[in-house]
């Protein structure tokens, strides 16, 4: 099902739920850089989503409005979030790359309960004031890494050192930026960490 998220921006989303029942929760997944082709049809997005729905949680993939070096593209997650609450007993939140951060600052700001936040190749720090290690750092609630040892796109380093420090789900796997051959990996690790959290 196709929605827009209410808010100040055209934030367009694409809901997956699962066959044959009604989901309680549901999983709001933020693409990578939308200045660099990112959108909610990324194909780890849509085998995180997949997997999910097979696990009977809905998943709300969206694309963010018109951009804004990071502030409105937070906002746009955190409207999704909201978004998901109203409908949903229990939110959480995935992100990859540019997304992971996303993730991160949203889950770290908006004024709605997040179970968990998963993140797979995150980018650390998009300004001085969108610093996805700190807000890895300020969660009040259980956070996951997945990042790839030969990632020479993001800097993952930061959130990964931030996520250990706190205890976090830190998984390492070889492979570079884009886990090529890896997706079906990556969200059974994604959705074998937020399920049980919802």
């Amino acid at each position: 099902m196709d929605a827009l998220v209410p808010g100040g921006r055209d934030v367009r989303a694409t809901l997956d739920e699962p066959d044959g029942g009604e989901a309680t929760a549901c999983v709001v997944a933020c693409p990578p850089h939308p200045q660099h082709r990112g959108h909610r049809g990324d194909p780890r997005l849509t085998a995180v989503s997949d997997e999910l729905a097979e696990r009977g949680v809905a998943c709300l993939r969206f694309d963010y409005g018109d951009w804004d070096e990071g502030y409105g593209e937070r906002e746009d997650a955190r409207n999704a979030v909201r978004w998901a609450a109203d409908r949903y007993e229990r939110v959480a939140l995935f992100g990859y790359s540019f997304g992971g951060a996303m993730a991160l600052l949203a889950a770290a700001s908006v004024d709605r309960e997040v179970r968990a936040v998963s993140t797979l190749a995150p980018a650390s720090r998009l300004a001085d004031d969108l610093d996805a290690a700190a807000a890895m750092a300020a969660l009040d609630c259980p956070a996951q890494v997945v990042y790839g040892t030969r990632d020479d796109t993001a800097d993952p380093g930061p959130v990964v050192a931030a996520a250990r420090e706190r205890g976090g789900d830190v998984v390492e796997l070889s492979a570079d930026h884009f886990f090529v051959g890896k997706h079906g990996r990556i969200a059974t690790l994604v959705a074998d960490f937020l399920a049980p959290e919802l």
